[in-house]
């Protein structure tokens, strides 16, 4: 079983980012455990389309993109490929500045040079060149900042009944629509949709026939809902933490290095250290999985694997990782930048789902492994959710 283990924990990275932290933190300290539900709510759509972007990535031996480009219209193609490496851009933006702030958390280094020295690393990583290297490295990474929470949550008193009912119960407190918004853009990622399909065909499990097909698609879902889970808990934790910590003393978190300054006094300095390391671990973690999205995405236009070797890969991921970048040294709040790249993240969602859930509800692209008509009532349901959300915000920002 171990063999097929290892793909869904790139997901994970991507759903428990610095972005995540930001979006986390500001619903836990302004409505304490109300917006629980969104991070559940979130969960359970992200491992059924993680599981779809999978399933296309098994049975075809292509990822997204790539099926995007084979089988959509040039112009189509084009422009879903466009705002896919735009969404990929916003979330390097939120990993890069995130890790930035960790450096500056624990080294005093400034931001600007933190989110150098965060691009190089993740450059660095892409040479490797292996997914089994780069598994284990994420493995490490995403074990730190569990460990990290678990620590946390032993130092803070938690209200579990309040916390209960905020993880199953929808509340819609006043002004929270943007925030909303904003965790659910942060747990379900277009970039991580794409580069799920693409790390799960990198093996070509479709090439060894169908027993070997439908041993992997049993133990990717298996694969799927144990890392989407961690990413559950995870996240469910720092809005915990939030909100026991922050929203109790009526404190409001306008930017990350605040809450780790406000921890100290609060929780004490081991916390706030500990917090430092969790954030530096989850932006040099995603920074990287986010520039394997980059390259995969644009490689995929033209029928390319993701291959640092590749130029199509190369351009792809020197987009992703500068145009992050670039962003950076221009932003005055990095705190707000977090929270609306998430909120562009959210809005390119229905772009991305709606493309997965045109391709596996085609027996062209999909064959025998075409989705069930429960699986596409179930996905268009999500579909529908997401865009009807994206409404509602934009309502919302030009109110």
């Amino acid at each position: 079983m171990l063999k097929y283990i290892g793909p869904g924990l790139f997901v994970t990275v991507g759903f428990i980012d610095p972005g995540n932290w930001a979006t986390n933190m500001s619903a836990g300290a302004d409505y304490g455990y109300k917006l629980l539900w969104v991070v559940t709510l979130s969960t359970a759509m992200l491992i059924l389309l993680q599981h779809n972007a999978a399933h296309l990535g098994i049975a075809t031996g292509l990822c997204i993109a790539e099926g995007a480009g084979k089988y959509f219209s040039r112009l189509t193609a084009k422009l879903f490929i466009g705002t896919a490496m735009l969404a990929s851009v916003a979330t390097a933006l939120a990993e890069v500045l995130g890790a930035a702030i960790g450096l500056q958390m624990l080294f005093k280094i400034p931001i600007a040079v933190g989110a150098v020295i965060t691009m190089i690393f993740s450059a660095l990583m892409l040479i490797s060149n292996s997914y089994k290297r780069l598994e284990m490295w994420i493995m490490g990474f995403v074990s730190i900042i569990g460990i990290s929470f678990i620590f946390e949550l032993t130092l803070i008193d938690i209200k579990w009944d309040e916390a209960i009912k905020g993880c199953f119960i929808p509340q819609f407190p006043t002004g929270s629509i943007a925030i909303i918004m904003g965790v659910l853009g942060a747990v379900v990622m277009p970039h991580n949709l794409f580069l799920h399909s693409e790390v799960i065909q990198s093996r070509q499990w479709n090439l060894k026939g169908e027993e070997v097909i439908n041993k992997q698609l049993k133990y990717e879902f298996l694969d799927t809902i144990t890392a989407m889970l961690i990413g559950w808990a995870i996240n469910s934790a720092m809005m915990l933490v939030a909100a026991s910590v922050f929203n109790t003393n009526g404190i409001s978190v306008t930017e990350l290095q605040q809450a780790q300054a406000t921890l100290k006094p609060l929780v004490g300095n081991a916390a706030a250290v500990v917090f430092a390391l969790a954030l530096l671990a989850s932006g040099l973690a995603s920074s990287t999985t986010a520039a394997m999205a980059g390259g995969s995405i644009l490689g995929g236009l033209y029928q390319k694997p993701l291959e640092i070797t590749d130029t199509h890969t190369r351009i792809g991921v020197g987009i992703t990782l500068c145009g992050a970048l670039i962003i950076i040294f221009l932003l005055k709040d990095p705190f707000k930048g977090l929270i609306w790249s998430q909120i562009a993240l959210s809005v390119q969602l229905p772009w991305t789902v709606f493309g997965l859930v045109y391709l596996t509800s085609s027996k062209k692209v999909m064959g025998k492994y075409v989705n069930s008509t429960r699986n596409k009532i179930s996905l268009f349901i999500v579909a529908a959710i997401v865009t009807a959300l994206n409404v509602i915000l934009i309502i919302d920002t030009i109110k």
